[in-house]
């Protein structure tokens, strides 16, 4: 029984083990606890409504939602920030605006247009960061410390009592300047700069992206404004059908049958004015929304009808290939990214050589410190001895070569050479593509100017159809059949023309915009 003192001295260490690793189970188990516990904040199950917590304005809150779902259902509660709807851009509603106009509207209100500069202007912060790496980096470090240490040691039976402070202060500024590093920053300013290089050119075709978008849809608005036109001088053609055959059955001459066609055609013909009506007006929306303003803008625009077309207006395609190809902003933006990627392939292979650095530091230090160096707050300050007061200064000249990373630096050479070879083919492929678009754009502009003048030509007949048909019907010696038969055809010829006419533009403008010089609102 004497040594069981002792044997319960050497269980309690062991049994401390225990707690220690019971305490940090328990410990793991509620930080665990603490990440699944996040999945309270997604929907409880995938045929349920999500009902967020919401502040007492109605935002939505991140963390649990509600228990109870709501008579809405799958409806989300409205935000009153998000309330406020988009005003139009100031404009004068007595002005028609031409063509022109809305585009330079269209280029100050678009938000493609600010966000290509703002990645343009991020590119050439970019390149001006790059270019910081020649200039030395300097750091000033100022600290202040305290130290304090008490206790009481007995010897001999005589004990005493040990209490000190220490107090101190450090002023310390460095520079390090990395003096030569066989072109490696040089390399990486270039493959800045190219990419500075690549968003300005997106800049230029975003602009040129949006021109066209808003032309096209000019175009197709001035297209639905003569269909329009068309539809109600339809409708007043088979009400003039309708009044002749009614005064011929009047004067019983026609029949009641002829009656019931001029007046089902009549129907047709109101029928078309109302539809055009809706064209007309989703061809508005269609271009404020090319726009980029807002859809409750009022806007009052030209006419696209003014534009004479013909032949000429075609050129052999082999003549203008190579030049598009010197001015499309793909191919541009392919040749600035192979020479990135060349850059950046030198930019690999300098990280084998050595690298050449200039280091100085001065400090000043008071006070008795016991330390040895200066704590890091993310920067890298000298290391000094903090006793007594002094003034300090030191400059280092050296090399650096890399010896041994693992294969870090092959990795990336490689995968530079990789990039640079996609560059290479990127480049073709854009070429070859190019060149696929601007003769489809030349074809379709051929195809669409031949198809506008033949149906001027058909247009012409169905109109000298008409007419003579509603003549003859007056007279006596026509039938409504052939009459209201030409009616139609008419219809179909007009607008067979302001479709071919609308096309032709939007080729015109299509192969403006495949050969890059879509830079303004077209001719």
């Amino acid at each position: 029984m004497g040594t069981y003192p002792n044997m319960q001295r050497k269980k309690w260490p062991a049994i401390r083990r225990r707690k220690v690793a019971v305490a940090g189970a328990v410990s793991l188990v509620w930080l665990a606890g603490c990440a699944t516990s996040a999945l309270e904040m997604a929907p409880e199950r995938p045929d349920r409504p999500w009902v967020p917590a919401t502040t007492e304005s109605g935002e939505i809150i991140a963390g649990a939602p509600q228990r109870h779902p709501t008579a809405e259902g799958y409806v989300l509660p409205a935000n009153p920030v998000l309330r406020q709807v988009p005003s139009p851009p100031s404009v004068d509603t007595t002005r028609i605006y031409s063509l022109s106009e809305l585009i330079d509207l269209a280029e100050s209100n678009n938000p493609a247009t600010r966000i290509a500069w703002n990645d343009a202007r991020r590119a050439a912060l970019a390149a001006g960061i790059a270019e910081s790496a020649f200039l030395p980096n300097i750091t000033a470090t100022a600290i202040g410390g305290y130290q304090g240490s008490s206790g009481r040691q007995t010897a001999l039976g005589t004990g005493f009592s040990n209490n000190s402070s220490l107090d101190g202060t450090v002023s310390a500024l460095s520079l390090q300047w990395l003096l030569f590093d066989f072109g490696e920053r040089a390399a990486v300013v270039a493959a800045a700069k190219q990419g500075s290089v690549i968003s300005n050119i997106a800049f230029t075709a975003a602009h040129q992206r949006l021109i066209y978008s808003v032309t096209l849809a000019f175009y197709n608005r001035s297209a639905a404004q003569a269909r329009f036109k068309t539809a109600t001088q339809s409708l007043k053609n088979a009400q003039d059908v309708q009044a002749a055959a009614e005064d011929r059955y009047k004067h019983s001459i026609g029949t009641v049958t002829e009656v019931a066609q001029a007046r089902q055609a009549t129907a047709q013909a109101n029928l078309a004015v109302v539809q055009a009506t809706g064209g007309a007006q989703d061809a508005y929306l269609a271009l404020i929304t090319a726009m980029g303003i807002s859809p409750l803008a009022k806007i009052k625009i030209a006419d696209a009808s003014g534009r004479k077309l013909s032949p000429s207006m075609a050129t052999p395609v082999e003549s203008i290939i190579s030049e598009a190809l010197a001015r499309r902003p793909d191919m541009q933006s392919a040749y600035a990214a192979q020479k990135a990627s060349l850059a950046n392939v030198r930019a690999a292979e300098a990280e084998f050589l050595p690298k050449f650095f200039l280091s100085t530091n001065g400090t000043y230090s008071s006070g008795n410190l016991d330390v040895t160096s200066l704590p890091s707050a993310g920067q890298q300050p000298p290391t000094v001895n903090v006793s007594g007061n002094h003034l300090g200064g030191s400059i280092f000249a050296g090399v650096t070569v890399p010896l041994y990373d693992g294969g870090t630096r092959d990795a990336q050479l490689t995968r530079a050479r990789a990039e640079a070879d996609s560059a290479d083919a990127r480049l073709t492929q854009v070429r070859e593509d190019a060149v696929r678009q601007i003769v489809l754009a030349d074809n379709a502009l051929h195809t669409s100017l031949a198809a506008y003048s033949a149906s001027q030509t058909l247009e012409a007949a169905a109109q000298t159809t008409f007419d003579s048909a509603l003549a003859a019907y007056r007279n006596g010696v026509g039938s409504i059949t052939d009459l209201t038969l030409a009616e139609t055809q008419l219809l179909q010829a007009k607008n067979a023309s302001t479709d071919a006419y609308s096309t032709a533009l939007s080729a015109a403008a299509t192969l403006a915009l495949s050969t890059g010089a879509l830079g303004a609102a077209p001719e």
